[in-house]
């Protein structure tokens, strides 16, 4: 009886597994299917509307400075432009940041340096108290570590302005330590492959996707129309996307502008970066997977969704899935033939997955040569095998409704 439920641990652990691997292969269909065009230009009108740049930090002594004077130096009339440094920090973060303000207000900057008394609701709860401080009608949003070109926001308000329902523009993000180690360069291989393929065919799709936190632009009547920012959520951003698009808002996404960012570059870093992630996906799928499931969207959307939301599953359903395996293997004395023929499959839906998200965006992107593709993506399963041991417990926790605490990922400046 023991030896029956192990096995069937292992089939629905390979049946889970086929369905995530499934949701990338469509990515991958439509990637195919239906080619990326290039937008139409968008001309923006005479009378610019007052943006509200964002920039949410904690102790972050390295970056602020650069964030503040990319966003001062951002090509918009300055008398419709705003910038709140929304300073959460304990360290010297704070003071460093004085000094830029003081400057920049000399130079006729409006910026505002917003202190809070403490980090109620973490970043979810800094960009709203700074909303509540603000009548823009557009909020743009930059972790400190992300740095825009001067002309991103008039390439990105442009695309904004052009569609009254949307809610949201997500510009892609480039990485500027990309290439510095193997894992910089395995990280920036699938975030190349989630903007160049995910976000791109989900958006061409018509379907929900992500707001990635940082490098984009929010239309303010749709944020207070969906209830304005939550912080019950460690993805504040995705759970405020949904909430939108129940809304009946929808987002647009662009490969350009794009904004440069930094990557962990520690693996103790990167992993509680993309714990706290998963852990936030999970958090949204309880919260928000029924009125999903009740709303009026298609079928495609609320499959694809279901399907995004619960990719995080992978790294606790893998590891349950091989301890489960490794049991059935002892107690039957051997590989029972049909999970052989499982394991192969298994093997060959990986590669399919890994070649068919990673090799379109790294071309598109011209990244490199086939051999240097070849040496990044081979290193790309170690790294998930890596994200399965260390972070199956948190997500199997977030699932059970265990709230935990907004760590940020540490920033080099580099």
């Amino acid at each position: 009886m023991l030896l029956t439920v192990i096995d069937l641990v292992v089939l629905l652990a390979f049946l889970a597994q086929f369905a995530i691997a499934g949701y990338f292969l469509y990515l991958v269909y439509w990637l195919f299917e239906q080619p990326a065009v290039e937008p139409p230009g968008r001309d923006l009108p005479a009378d610019l509307p007052h943006v509200l740049v964002q920039i949410p930090v904690f102790n972050e002594p390295t970056v602020v400075e650069r964030a503040l004077v990319a966003a001062a130096a951002l090509d918009w009339p300055r008398e419709r432009l705003s910038i709140q440094l929304l300073d959460d920090s304990t360290d010297i973060t704070s003071d460093i940041a004085g000094h830029v303000v003081r400057r920049l207000e000399r130079e006729g900057v409006a910026v505002e340096h917003i202190r809070r008394s403490d980090r109620r609701g973490f970043k979810a709860g800094a960009l709203a108290a700074g909303l509540a401080r603000s009548e823009a009608p557009y909020v743009a949003v930059f972790d400190a570590d992300f740095v825009p070109p001067p002309g991103w926001l008039r390439g990105a308000m442009a695309a904004l302005l052009a569609e009254p329902k949307a809610a949201f523009v997500q510009t892609r993000i480039e990485w500027g330590n990309g290439a510095r180690t193997w894992l910089t360069r395995a990280q920036r291989l699938m975030q190349d492959a989630h903007f160049a393929v995910e976000q791109d065919v989900r958006a061409r799709r018509g379907v929900p996707f992500q707001f990635n936190g940082t490098g984009g632009i929010w239309r303010r009547a749709a944020v207070e129309e969906a209830g304005g920012w939550s912080h019950d959520t460690l993805s504040e951003d995705l759970d405020l996307v949904l909430r939108t698009s129940l809304a009946g808002w929808h987002g647009v996404f662009l490969m350009e502008p794009h904004v440069v960012g930094e990557l962990p570059e520690r693996l103790d870093s990167y992993s509680h970066q993309q714990s706290r992630w998963s852990k936030g996906f999970v958090q949204v799928a309880r919260k928000l997977l029924g009125p999903i499931w009740n709303s009026e969207w298609s079928g495609e959307a609320k499959f694809t969704t279901t399907i995004a939301l619960a990719q995080q599953l992978i790294f606790p359903v893998l590891v349950v899935g091989v301890v489960a395996l490794v049991l059935s293997i002892i107690g039957h004395g051997h590989l029972v033939g049909f999970f052989r023929f499982l394991m192969w499959l298994w093997f060959v839906t990986l590669l399919a997955v890994l070649f068919g998200m990673t090799w379109g965006a790294y071309r598109r992107l011209r990244r490199g040569d086939l051999v240097q593709y070849l040496v990044t993506a081979a290193s790309v399963p170690a790294l998930i095998v890596y994200l399965a041991a260390a972070n199956a417990g948190a997500i199997v926790a977030a699932g059970f409704g265990r709230k935990t605490e907004f760590k940020r990922t540490p920033k080099t400046g580099i």
